[in-house]
């Protein structure tokens, strides 16, 4: 199977920070808030705001920046 199709084969919990690399393909957020997104280390994050307990964003994050995220209980999917 394409790898960039396949599902998820790992995952961990995440520690927003500024500037740690998390390189996840997908985050799951467990308690609802704020999570601020680089999608590359090259970019400022985006926020996506309010998003709720249980959600699986499938974006690409190679930064869950501490700094505008008040989400909490995140795993990040690889």
């Amino acid at each position: 199977m394409d790898p960039s199709i396949a599902p998820a084969s790992r995952a961990a919990a995440v520690t927003p920070n500024d500037t740690a690399i998390v390189g996840a393909r997908a985050l799951y957020i467990g308690t609802a808030g704020d999570v601020a997104i680089a999608p590359r280390r090259d970019m400022d994050p985006v926020i996506f705001k309010s998003v709720p307990a249980g959600t699986m964003l499938p974006v690409h994050a190679a930064i869950v920046a501490l700094t505008g995220t008040t989400a909490s209980n995140i795993i990040a999917l690889f």
